[in-house]
């Protein structure tokens, strides 16, 4: 007597084969998610619903990393090749740096929006754990991208892309969200608490210096080469990453000094550093989203569709919202309040026209094709 196999394993194998296509670039979902939370609860205007909403998106961003940590891990159990292919490859190893941001990001939103679903002993071990993994990553990100771009990767003269901020800004993302567990840890461990705004302000160093290495050549390809190719267009909204996020981070770090007992004068110092670093660079950032933006729109008159690349303008927005926020909230100036709340509108239009586009790409299976070839 003969029995009929089931189509299970054929099913199994066509799900692991789609996964083939899921790369570093889908973190930058979770990233996009889970910042619209966090900056949600933290603009100065409060409203009776947004608390209850953004608890919401952010039960979405966790899930969501929940799924895609799980689904890159089988991936690189079934398709090892590919994630060997992604890192010797110039135009995706960048995207690794949205791993670490991706944590970071969910993991900070348990303290804030996330707070009412774990609790507030659960938002600080979940931020703990989930802030440790993404700031070790971020450091290794930080300096092993590069080291496969000097080593491995094949870069000509006119190859700068503003993907190349991926990377080197995940340890400002940490630096910015760090000083949010220092009051938790316990009060008579100064050494601690000391050490991690200290390590914060390292990270931001290692962050901004790099920034400041790679953005001219990025700079330097647009006047030279007129613009990106259509599609990447929205990639020049990444450059805001850095900038809005060092705003945020010298606010937060500001605002944990007193905490760490750091001798004087280094508190009122920070404090001076927040408004002398925050508002002039916050001033660059808006001229940069003006340039991006005009950038888009000839982009768009010219045919441009939806890819992932949409992601960059949820993200990096996030972070000018967060950045104006903090600046906001240290000078009590109302004009910088009504920028928060107007670049939270901006962002929450980008996530919803991504999010849109990226269901309907799924869905559709051209995103993650169905009958992929081995």
């Amino acid at each position: 007597m003969v029995t009929a196999i089931a189509p299970a394993p054929r099913a199994a194998d066509s799900r692991a084969e789609r996964l083939r296509h899921l790369g570093p670039n889908w973190y930058a979902t979770v990233m996009g998610t889970a910042i619209t939370a966090n900056a949600g609860v933290a603009l100065p205007y409060r409203t009776g619903f947004l608390p209850r909403v953004c608890e919401g998106v952010w039960v979405l961003a966790a899930a969501m990393l929940v799924a895609v940590l799980a689904g890159r891990a089988v991936r690189w159990v079934r398709h090892p090749d590919a994630g060997v292919r992604d890192l010797l490859d110039p135009a995706v190893a960048p995207f690794y740096g949205c791993l670490s941001m991706a944590m970071l990001a969910v993991g900070a939103g348990a303290l804030t929006a996330g707070r009412p679903v774990v609790g507030a002993h659960g938002g600080v071990v979940l931020d703990a754990v989930l802030w440790s993994a993404g700031a070790v990553t971020g450091v290794v990100v930080a300096a092993g991208v590069p080291y496969l771009m000097i080593t491995r990767h094949r870069i000509g003269h006119d190859d700068a892309t503003p993907a190349w901020l991926l990377p080197v800004v995940p340890p400002m993302v940490a630096a910015a969200l760090g000083p949010a567990l220092l009051p938790h840890l316990p009060a008579g461990a100064g050494q601690a608490r000391e050490a991690l705004l200290l390590g914060c302000l390292a990270m931001f160093g290692i962050s901004l210096l790099s920034t400041l290495v790679a953005l001219p050549l990025v700079w330097s390809r647009l006047l030279r080469t007129d613009s990106l190719p259509i599609a990447l267009t929205p990639a020049l909204f990444l450059v805001l990453g850095p900038l809005g996020q060092s705003v945020t981070a010298t606010g937060t770090l500001s605002d944990a000094a007193p905490a760490a007992h750091l001798p004087a004068p280094y508190p009122a110092a920070l404090h001076a550093f927040t408004l002398l670093y925050g508002v002039p660079v916050m001033g660059f950032a808006l001229l940069w989203l003006a340039l991006a933006a005009a950038l888009t729109v000839r982009a768009v008159s010219r045919g441009m569709r939806f890819s992932m690349v949409w992601w960059a303008f949820t993200f990096p927005v996030g972070t000018c919202v967060t950045g104006a926020e903090g600046l906001a909230r240290h000078t009590g100036l109302h004009a910088l309040s009504g920028l928060s709340a107007g670049l939270y509108v901006l962002l929450v239009a980008a996530v919803l026209a991504a999010g849109t586009g990226t269901v309907r790409g799924v869905v559709r299976g051209e995103l993650l094709p169905r009958h992929a070839a081995a």
